[in-house]
């Protein structure tokens, strides 16, 4: 795995869910929250607590970035329409969400690419174990700290780092 370690995962090219680019550079100088997201997931409910944490910290300088992912177990089947609207009618997502993107495998995405070498909490690094991994990018633009799908949102490690970027 050849990361570029020195390189922001905010400089990556990505298609914006509902076509055209995600335009990451538009986040430079904020914390960014890029969790790996799908609809038919035992964690789904875990768009809850994003939701939560985009409405209280986006006035800070605060975005959760929501990727839609269908490498685990085909938990991510519709097309960007059945997303987004999945996503707005059943928790009221106002966070953006990028186009559908591999995140391990040969066709893993650049975006990913700079984010699996960074370890969580307990030394985890590489590939991504479930959908909903959770990763800070820091207002500099590196990563901040990473953490597991079973974290919740808004659980107090969680807050803390964003606070810790946002403060």
């Amino acid at each position: 795995m050849t990361t570029d370690a020195g390189a922001s995962p905010l400089d990556v090219e990505i298609g914006a869910l509902k076509g055209g680019s995600a335009d990451l550079s538009q986040y430079a100088g904020q914390a960014v929250l890029i969790v790996n997201v799908a609809s038919k997931c035992g964690l789904t409910p875990q768009y809850n607590g994003l939701e939560k944490l985009q409405e209280r910290y986006a006035a800070q300088g605060f975005t959760v970035l929501g990727v839609p992912c269908n490498q685990f177990l085909g938990q991510e089947p519709g097309s960007a329409e059945e997303i987004a609207e999945f996503c707005s009618a059943t928790y009221g997502v106002t966070f953006p969400l990028t186009e559908k993107a591999e995140v391990n495998g040969d066709g893993r995405h650049a975006l990913y690419e700079r984010l699996v070498g960074f370890a969580d909490g307990e030394g985890h690094s590489g590939d991504i174990r479930w959908n909903f991994e959770k990763f800070l990018v820091g207002r500099d633009g590196a990563v901040a700290a990473r953490f597991s799908p079973q974290t919740e949102p808004e659980s107090a490690e969680i807050v803390a780092a964003i606070e810790k970027q946002l403060g």
